[in-house]
């Protein structure tokens, strides 16, 4: 039986908080988002949680609250999803691509980062990696010197507290917290709430569901806004599954221990982060490197041909064909870890039976490739 990278299990009150919403008749933006809102601000201690379509609106909306626009710039690790990049270039400006630490923690380098500002510099993104947290304190400290944004792509951490101006949430179908497609923008500011509110709905001075209770007898279009809005059933959903967040995460640092004893010594392969670093991560992927990259490809099918699917997280983002005609330097930490990387099988219901199965897997094809490696 497959093995596969990343599965979701609904509960029964999973089903029956999302069939209710669908009886309620409202299924547009409204009381259930508050709702879900208003837990998640809670959760971070954040005084603003703004639930939107995707992390990348969430991106989008925070990028434009930091004032980025046509002829600025925004320092992105190489090492992300594009989305981060995407959404600096939705904004009509241009991501600068940083050095990340390396293969020990794929983060963004905040040195790299310092070298890269320059006079149209707006913001800098952090990338909170596999769920574990960034060097916020160094490039919060560089940002506050700068007079620039820190935004956090924390797509991969649903429980990291904002550092920065914001920080934006993806609750993706693969995503610790998953709803399907969703996102959320999370801030202690004030002035970035009330534009990402008014944004992500057409710029609209009223909503449908303020309509429908009375509160407003029309609207206003005073900006040009997005449809950005996430829906009820989705909201609903999250909400639900919010209960069992730190349960979830939980159980993934269990797996992700247990998974670094087995892994341990083993030249051939390095585990990026440490062991103490676990305990502040929300474990969203197992991320391992290959001794070299010629491995790597041979291993994930030497894996796959023992039914144990693997993925990359992620190809560098100046390799890719829309973004291959930006000014480019050499970045060899980048680009080892684009090339040696590979993500291994994790969520909460992972059996540890199945779990000998992936290190098994594992040792199976190092061995093969190397001649002398074996995880035991």
């Amino acid at each position: 039986m497959k093995i596969p990278l990343f599965d979701i299990r609904l509960s029964e009150a999973d089903v029956e908080a999302v069939a209710a919403t669908l009886r309620s008749g409202w299924l547009t933006m409204g009381p259930r988002t508050e709702e879900f809102e208003e837990s998640f601000a809670r959760l971070l201690d954040v005084r603003h949680a703004i639930a939107v379509s995707s992390c990348t609106a969430a991106l989008h909306l925070a990028y434009l609250a930091a004032g980025v626009g046509p002829g600025d710039e925004v320092i992105v690790p190489a090492i992300t999803f594009v989305a981060s990049a995407a959404a600096v270039r939705q904004c009509g400006a241009t991501p600068v691509l940083a050095e990340v630490k390396g293969k020990h923690d794929p983060g963004i380098d905040p040195k790299d980062a310092a070298a890269l500002i320059g006079p149209r510099t707006k913001a800098v993104c952090a990338v909170h990696y596999a769920g574990y947290p960034c060097d916020t304190s160094s490039l919060s400290d560089l940002c506050a010197e700068q007079g620039i944004a820190l935004v956090e792509d924390s797509a991969h951490h649903p429980l990291c507290t904002p550092v920065g101006l914001a920080a934006c949430f993806s609750f993706s179908a693969s995503k610790v917290l998953a709803c399907g497609e969703g996102g959320l923008l999370a801030t202690d500011d004030d002035d970035v709430a009330r534009l990402a509110r008014g944004l992500r709905s057409h710029a609209m001075t009223s909503q449908t569901w303020d309509r429908h209770s009375g509160h407003a007898p029309g609207y206003d279009i005073v900006d040009l806004g997005y449809n950005y809005r996430l829906d009820e059933p989705r909201a609903a959903l999250l909400s639900s599954r919010l209960e069992r967040l730190e349960e979830n995460v939980t159980r993934r640092r269990t797996l992700v221990r247990r998974y670094r004893r087995a892994l341990q010594g083993i030249d051939a392969l390095l585990v990026p982060y440490r062991d103490e670093e676990v305990d502040l991560a929300s474990c969203y992927a197992m991320p391992v490197m290959v001794e070299h990259q010629e491995q790597r490809d041979d291993v994930r099918r030497a894996m796959s041909e023992r039914s144990v699917q693997t993925n990359v997280l992620y190809p560098a983002i100046h390799d890719f064909s829309a973004y291959a005609s930006q000014d480019r330097r050499p970045m060899p930490r980048s680009e080892s870890v684009a090339r040696t990387e590979l993500t291994l099988p994790l969520y909460p219901h992972l059996t540890f039976e199945d779990q000998d199965r992936v290190i098994a897997a594992l040792g199976d094809a190092l061995t093969s490739r190397e001649g002398e490696v074996n995880v035991w």
